[in-house]
C-alpha cells in the first residue's frame, strides 16, 4: 500500500513538473516574446508586395512602337519550403527555359530563405507555374520589355538592367518619366500558403507615352546603307544623322554595327555606344567650311576671292600639301571649298587669323555640348588659343588638332542650312501626347554668310568637285566631303592606314529640308576617302527621303 502510495505521489510530481513546464514555457511565449511571435504570424501570412507601374511606350513620330512593356513574373523559391525539391525542378524546368539541375542546385539550398529561378517571366508561363500550386514557389508582379523592331535605332532607344531601370540611351535618360510611379499591395494567405484577400494599398502610375522625331522608315533605310557601308568597307564602326535643319529635329540617327536591342549582350561592346554623341574624332576636310565661314562673316573673303597657290605651304616647321600633287593653281574661295583644298585653307585661315579663328569654332558650337536630348554626349576637345604654336594654323584650319562629335558637326551645317541659326539637335518629339518646347536656336552667322556657303558648297557635287559622282535626279545637293588620319596611340603620330571618312550635306540645295552626315570609322576595303565611302551613302539616304517625304524637286536643277 505504502509502495502504490508512494508511485501515485512520484506520477503526481512528474505530472506537476510538467505541467510547470508548459506553464513557463506559455508565459515566456505569451508575455515575453509575444510582440515579436505576433510580428512573425504577421509576415508570414501577411505580405506587402511592390507592384511595377507599367513603364511607358516609345514610339516613333508616326506612332509605330520601339519600345514596349508586357506583363511578367518573378519566379522565386523559399528552398525550405519546397518539400520534394527533385520533382518541382522537373516541373519548374519546361516552363522557365533552365535546366532541372540548376533548378534544383538553388532549391537544396539551406543558407538562404529566398532565391530567384526567373526573372520577367511572360505572363502566360507564368500563369503555367502558378498553377502547378508547388509550396515554396513565388511569383512577384512586373514587367518584360520588348523591342518590336529588334536592331532598329537600338543605341537610341538604349535598355534597361534587371530591376526595370533605365540603364542607357533613352531609357536611361527619360527614366522618371517612363518609369511611372509604383504600386503597393498587401496579400493575405492562409496556412498553407493559399491567397485569402489581395488589396491594393496603393495604386501604381503609368509611365508616360514618349513620341520621338525619328521616322521608322528613314531609320530603317538609313540603318540599311550603313550595313552596305559594313559589308564593303569593313569599318570599325559608322554613325549616320538624318536632320531636318530647320527644326533641329532627329529624323533618323543610326549606328553600325548594329545591335538586337533584344539581345544586346550579343553585340561586342563599343557597338553599344550611340557614337553620334559619345565619339569624338579629328573631323578633316568638313572643317574647312568653319574656316571659310568664319572668314566669310569677317570679310577677309567672298567666294570670288582669287588666290595663286603654290604646291605646298610652309608653316613654321611644318610643310603642307594636298591628298594629290598638283602644281602652282589660282583657285577662288569657292573652288578651295569644292576642291577641299589644303593648302587655300589654311591660306585662307592665315588671312583670319589665329585669335579669330578660335573665336569663330567656339561660336559655331564646337567644344561644347549641343544640348541633344540624349546622355552620354561629349563636348568635344578645342585647343586653347593660348596653347596655339606657330604650326597651329597649319593644321587647325583643315581639321586636324581638334576633337568633335558627329552631332556637331550636323549642328554647325544645320546653321548654314537654315540660314544661320544653330539649333540643338533633339529627339524628343513629344511625352503624354504634348509637344515639347525646345531651345531658342542662336545666330552664329548672317543670312547671306549661310546663302553663301550653301552655293559654294553645291561645288562639292558639281564636276570636278570631290563628290561630283553622287546625283539626284531633279535635286540639286551641297555639302562637304572629309578624309582624316587618325592618330595612331601607340606612336601618337597620324596613322598611314587609320582614317575618318565623312561627309555631311542637304537637299534640296537653296531651301534645305534635309540634312545628312556621315562619319566612318577605319573604313577599310578599296578607299578610304569620304568622296568615295561616305558621300554615295548620303545620296542613297537623301534619294529615299525626298521622295517619301515629298520633298518637291528643286526648280533650279538641271
Amino acid at each position: 500500500m505504502v509502495l502504490v502510495e508512494r508511485r501515485i505521489g512520484l506520477l503526481f510530481a512528474f505530472f506537476l513538473m510538467l505541467l510547470s513546464i508548459a506553464a513557463l514555457r506559455s508565459l515566456q511565449l505569451g508575455t515575453l516574446k509575444g510582440g515579436m511571435l505576433t510580428r512573425a504570424a504577421a509576415s508570414q501570412q501577411v505580405s506587402e508586395t511592390v507592384v511595377p507601374a507599367h513603364r511607358g511606350t516609345i514610339t516613333d513620330r508616326t506612332g509605330e512602337e520601339l519600345a514596349v512593356s508586357q506583363a511578367a513574373d518573378d519566379v522565386s523559391a523559399t528552398p525550405y519550403l519546397v518539400k520534394d525539391p527533385a520533382k518541382a525542378a522537373r516541373r519548374l524546368a519546361p516552363l522557365l527555359g533552365v535546366s532541372e539541375a540548376d533548378i534544383l542546385k538553388k532549391l537544396v539550398r539551406r543558407d538562404t530563405g529566398f532565391v530567384y529561378l526567373a526573372r520577367h517571366l511572360p505572363g502566360e508561363k507564368a500563369d503555367k507555374v502558378k498553377a502547378l500550386g508547388i509550396a515554396g514557389i513565388d511569383l512577384a508582379p512586373g514587367q518584360r520589355r520588348t523591342y518590336p523592331r529588334d536592331y532598329l535605332a537600338s543605341q537610341v532607344l538604349g535598355a534597361i538592367n534587371m530591376d526595370g531601370k533605365g540603364a542607357a540611351g533613352l531609357e536611361y535618360e527619360l527614366d522618371s518619366r517612363l518609369h511611372g510611379t509604383d504600386g503597393l499591395r498587401r496579400i493575405v494567405r492562409d496556412g498553407v500558403g493559399d491567397d485569402v484577400s489581395v488589396r491594393d494599398l496603393k495604386r501604381a502610375q503609368p509611365g508616360a507615352r514618349v513620341e520621338l522625331s525619328l521616322d521608322a522608315n528613314i531609320q530603317d533605310k538609313t540603318e540599311e546603307v550603313l550595313k552596305g557601308i559594313g559589308q564593303t568597307y569593313r569599318p570599325r564602326g559608322a554613325t549616320a544623322i538624318v536632320t531636318n535643319p530647320q527644326t533641329g529635329e532627329v529624323l533618323a540617327l543610326a549606328n553600325w554595327p548594329l545591335i538586337d536591342a533584344n539581345n544586346p549582350s550579343a553585340a561586342p561592346g563599343y557597338a553599344n555606344q550611340d557614337r553620334a554623341v559619345g565619339y569624338t574624332y579629328e573631323p578633316g576636310s568638313t572643317f574647312k567650311a568653319i574656316t571659310v565661314a568664319g572668314a566669310l562673316e569677317d570679310g577677309k573673303v567672298t567666294p570670288d576671292t582669287s588666290f595663286n597657290l603654290p604646291p605646298q605651304i610652309q608653316v613654321a616647321d611644318r610643310t603642307i600639301k594636298n591628298a594629290e600633287d598638283r602644281g602652282w593653281a589660282t583657285m577662288t574661295t569657292s573652288d578651295i571649298l569644292a576642291k577641299s583644298d589644303n593648302v587655300g585653307a589654311i591660306t585662307i585661315g592665315r588671312l583670319l587669323g589665329g585669335r579669330r579663328f578660335d573665336q569663330w569654332v567656339r561660336r559655331f558650337g564646337f567644344g561644347r555640348p549641343t544640348g541633344v536630348d540624349l546622355p552620354g554626349e561629349e563636348r568635344g576637345l578645342v585647343l586653347p588659343y593660348s596653347k596655339y604654336s606657330g604650326s597651329s594654323m597649319g593644321n587647325l584650319p583643315i581639321g586636324q588638332g581638334e576633337l568633335v562629335t558627329p552631332m556637331q558637326i550636323a549642328q554647325f551645317y544645320g546653321a548654314i542650312a537654315n540660314g544661320g541659326i544653330l539649333r540643338s539637335p533633339h529627339v524628343v518629339r513629344r511625352i503624354d501626347g504634348r509637344l515639347q518646347a525646345q531651345p531658342a536656336g542662336r545666330r552664329v552667322m548672317s543670312a547671306k554668310t549661310a546663302a553663301a556657303l550653301r552655293n559654294m558648297l553645291k561645288g562639292v557635287l558639281a564636276p570636278g568637285g570631290t563628290a561630283s559622282l553622287v546625283k539626284i535626279p531633279g535635286y540639286t545637293l551641297a555639302g562637304k566631303t572629309g578624309t582624316a588620319n587618325k592618330v595612331d596611340p601607340l606612336t601618337h603620330a597620324y596613322s598611314e592606314t587609320n582614317y575618318i571618312a565623312s561627309f555631311v550635306g542637304f537637299a534640296p540645295a537653296d531651301n534645305p529640308k534635309l540634312l545628312i552626315s556621315i562619319m566612318v570609322d577605319e573604313p577599310h576595303g578599296g578607299s578610304i576617302f569620304g568622296g568615295q565611302v561616305a558621300a554615295p551613302a548620303f545620296g542613297k539616304i537623301a534619294s529615299f527621303a525626298l521622295q517619301y517625304q515629298k520633298i518637291e524637286p528643286d526648280e533650279a536643277s538641271p
